[in-house]
């Protein structure tokens, strides 16, 4: 029989798996398939095919093909802590961003246990168990197999009752949806990273369970790489740099909602500028209230779907919420006044001040805060403009990130199940197309996600990638057919009609607190010069140098550079230390040789001694650093 396998046609003997597939193109290496979807949907590696399938292969560097390695994973996790605490009692064991958990009732662990946990799952591993699904007749036959276990049976209770199953490894049975590896030994590196608490299904008043998290690869050099990756991340994380530089701050006054500093508020309000200036030439600027009325909201749809994230107020009999997102407020100035054809497309930004509760639990520093700023933008046009705006959307991105030194990646998301979704099918091919043509005429390499848009309209979204290889989601287009419906917005057509716009919401910062965060820890606090809050330091060797210094720094400022002047009594060294603990970009010493040539002595950030030069020379050296945000000082020696 002939099936479709990777978009070309292969000929299989009849009622073939994936698995046989998959050898008979030696395409069984966890690099090439680790997981396997046949006409659209997951399968395992035992499924049969029939004559004219679509199969595609995922690969352990596909997310997809990641998600199963994990979760696999995670079933050697749970089998070897079973093995070594038999009465522990397994709840749930989803892969994650970044590896696996499993929370387990009726188990107490330490760091200590680490290692005998690892080399228990080590050992499943080396048994190479082939992994077997068992689907169940119904709910009875399922509750029947996990009768000593409460959580399982909860679990079972919310499941439909067609479509429950298991899976089996050894000794080990779980609840499970799958699909699995076929066998394990694609696992080659496997560690336990830490432990902590987790409430049974995030409930505050449910169970409070121990939840391990793991992670595994299928060669043991990228478990060494991400170990280093951890390291690193440590040495940059933001929580404790950003209070180290001052930047910021968090108060138990306003739990979740950050305090940003003289010296950080120096990195924000570049960020602002540069954005202003981005799109200074196409786009007005707004400001809408921060609190607006129960009305407004429930036709926006966030009182009936977002209301418990929503922060509420009642005044004068009436119910008002501060805003969690700002495109209702946008759509009350679309209102405003009539709009013709000729004024699309229309650009609104707005940098808005949002709040949304998140449970104490999730809150994580800059990155997951209830109080942010959003780099909003809605764009309202004709259908026949999506494609031509999206271009420059991402034209703008890529000088935003760009600046940064942040790479990103592209993903379109098209259309979910016709059934949950808005707009007439001939409205989601003219946008689907829209953004798939302004990603090809872009030119760069972009990935497909079928059917995960929103209800209201396909969407791009944009990945940076950090210094240490992290991806983080900040950027979003997003078409919406349904603002625009629901607030009633029309403009009139060059025939006279009155016809509804089509709006993108744009954001490429998205929260800029978080941004804030991500770029600190890219960056490793070593800000470039343009957005430093720690550009130059003077340090004078002695208090009679101090005159001196004084005079530098005035001419320092002149040029509209930031510059401080440490006039403590610590000796030269301790302050050249305090300066590099501090990240600055240049210190200038000036002593006697200086003060008698009217020169600085420079030492930039990486500890080299640059030596005596005049400051004219300097000056002219580092102000095309900060108009052109070089990313790397004139003076590097790398």
């Amino acid at each position: 029989m002939q099936v479709k396998i990777n978009k070309k046609i292969v000929d299989l003997s009849p009622n073939a798996t994936p698995k046989e597939a998959a050898e008979q193109l030696h395409l069984t290496s966890p690099e090439q398939a680790v997981t396997v979807q046949v006409n659209g949907k997951l399968r395992d590696f035992d499924y049969p095919l029939k004559e004219g399938d679509e199969v595609i292969f995922f690969n352990f560097d596909d997310p997809i093909g990641k998600d199963v390695f994990w979760h696999t994973s995670a079933h050697v996790l749970a089998q070897a802590i079973l093995r070594l605490w038999p009465n522990a009692q397994p709840t749930i064991g989803p892969p994650i961003e970044n590896g696996f958990y499993y929370d387990f009732g009726n188990l107490t662990l330490s760091d200590q246990d680490f290692e005998k946990i690892e080399a228990e799952a080590e050992k499943i591993i080396s048994e190479n168990h082939k992994t077997k699904r068992q689907e169940f007749a119904g709910k009875s036959e399922a509750k029947l197999a996990f009768s000593t276990n409460p959580y399982k049976l909860e679990l079972i209770e919310g499941l439909p009752e067609e479509a429950i199953s298991a899976y089996k490894q050894g000794e080990f049975f779980d609840l499970c949806r799958g699909p699995h590896m076929a066998a394990l030994n694609k696992i080659k590196a496997f560690k336990v990273l830490k432990t902590s608490g987790a409430y049974w299904r995030g409930d505050s008043k449910r169970d409070m369970l121990t939840r391990v998290y793991a992670i595994s690869f299928p060669e043991k050099k990228r478990l060494k790489e991400y170990l280093h990756l951890l390291e690193e991340a440590k040495k940059r994380d933001h929580k404790i740099l950003g209070p180290m530089l001052d930047l910021f701050s968090f108060k138990e006054e306003g739990p979740g909602m950050p305090f940003i500093h003289p010296h950080g508020l120096v990195i924000w309000n570049q960020l602002i500028a540069f954005l202003r200036d981005l799109q200074k030439d196409d786009y007005i600027e707004i400001k809408t209230p921060a609190m607006m009325s129960k009305e407004l909201w429930e036709t926006s749809g966030h009182w009936f779907h977002y209301k418990e994230n929503m922060y509420t107020s009642q005044i004068e009999d009436r119910e008002f919420a501060i805003k969690p997102m700002n495109c209702p407020g946008c759509m009350l100035f679309y209102k405003t006044t009539t709009h013709s054809y000729r004024e699309l497309p229309l650009r609104v930004a707005e940098i808005g001040h949002v709040h949304r509760f998140e449970a104490s639990g999730a809150l994580n520093g800059l990155f997951r805060v209830r109080s942010f700023h959003q780099d909003d933008a809605h764009l309202f046009m004709r259908l026949d403009q999506i494609r031509e705006e999206i271009l420059k959307l991402i034209q703008f991105a890529d000088k935003l990130y760009g600046a940064f030194g942040l790479p990103y990646r592209l993903g379109l998301s098209t259309r979910p199940e016709k059934s949950k979704t808005i707009g007439s099918d001939e409205e989601w091919e003219i946008a689907t197309n829209g953004l798939k043509g302004a990603l090809d005429d872009w030119g760069h390499s972009y990935h497909i996600n079928e059917g995960d848009g929103a209800f209201y309209g396909p969407k791009i979204d944009i990945q940076i990638r950090d210094a240490l290889g992290r991806f983080w989601q900040c950027g979003t287009i997003q078409l919406d057919f349904a603002l625009p419906q629901k607030f009633e917005l029309e403009y009139v057509d060059s025939d006279g009609t009155h016809k509804r716009p089509v709006m993108l919401h744009r954001a490429i910062l998205g929260s800029i607190e978080r941004f804030f965060g991500i770029l600190i820890e890219h960056f490793a606090g070593k800000f470039p010069l343009w957005i430093s809050p720690y550009p130059i330091r003077l340090i004078p060797v002695a208090d009679r140098h101090i005159p001196f210094a004084k005079e530098v720094m005035a001419k320092i400022k002149k040029v509209d550079l930031i510059v401080d002047l440490d006039d403590s009594h610590e000796s030269v060294g301790k302050k050249v230390r305090n300066a590099q603990l501090l990240k600055v970009n240049y210190m200038l010493t000036v002593g006697d040789k200086e003060l008698e040539n009217q020169t600085i002595s420079l030492r930039t950030r990486d500890n080299v001694v640059h030596g005596e030069m005049r400051l004219d020379d300097f000056l002219s050296k580092i102000l095309h650093e900060k108009e052109t945000k070089a990313l790397m000082s004139p003076f590097s020696t790398q």
